[in-house]
């Protein structure tokens, strides 16, 4: 077990989030796919050289970068943690997700690197998903 696991395991009985338990595998595997997504996505957006299309598509990456690295984050601060704002977050992460999936596969066909980003954003999109559904109807 990693030791970031181990310590959110040690602090879930801290966490605010009123009337609910928080499943801690499932906050791992997010915490792992939003990782994943911030690497991949800082790899996709400095390997781009081109033209007007191919800059959109590295800002793209980038900003669901920086959103990857801000959930991650946001999900490792279990006494900071609240509801609505977690549940709010993840559904921007998905959001995000799938933009920047839909933008790499424009490219897909002339970048690997573009078609792997796309992948492993539909995963953390996937993945946030779980852990919202996992968090019941907001209120």
């Amino acid at each position: 077990m990693d030791q970031a696991m181990r310590m959110m395991e040690m602090h879930s009985k801290d966490m605010s989030m009123m009337d609910m338990e928080m499943d801690m595998s499932m906050m791992q595997e997010c915490i792992e796919a939003c990782s994943a997504c911030e690497q991949t996505c800082t790899m996709c957006a400095g390997s781009m050289m081109g033209g007007d299309d191919m800059m959109a598509c590295s800002a793209m990456c980038m900003n669901c970068a920086d959103m990857s690295n801000t959930m991650m984050r946001m999900m490792l601060r279990p006494n900071g943690m609240k509801r609505e704002p977690m549940m709010s977050m993840l559904q921007a992460m998905m959001v995000m997700c799938m933009a920047c999936a839909d933008e790499c596969m424009k490219h897909a066909d002339m970048s690997d690197d573009c078609r792997m980003c796309a992948e492993v954003c539909r995963q953390c999109a996937d993945s946030c998903k779980k852990m919202l559904d996992s968090m019941g109807p907001m209120s």
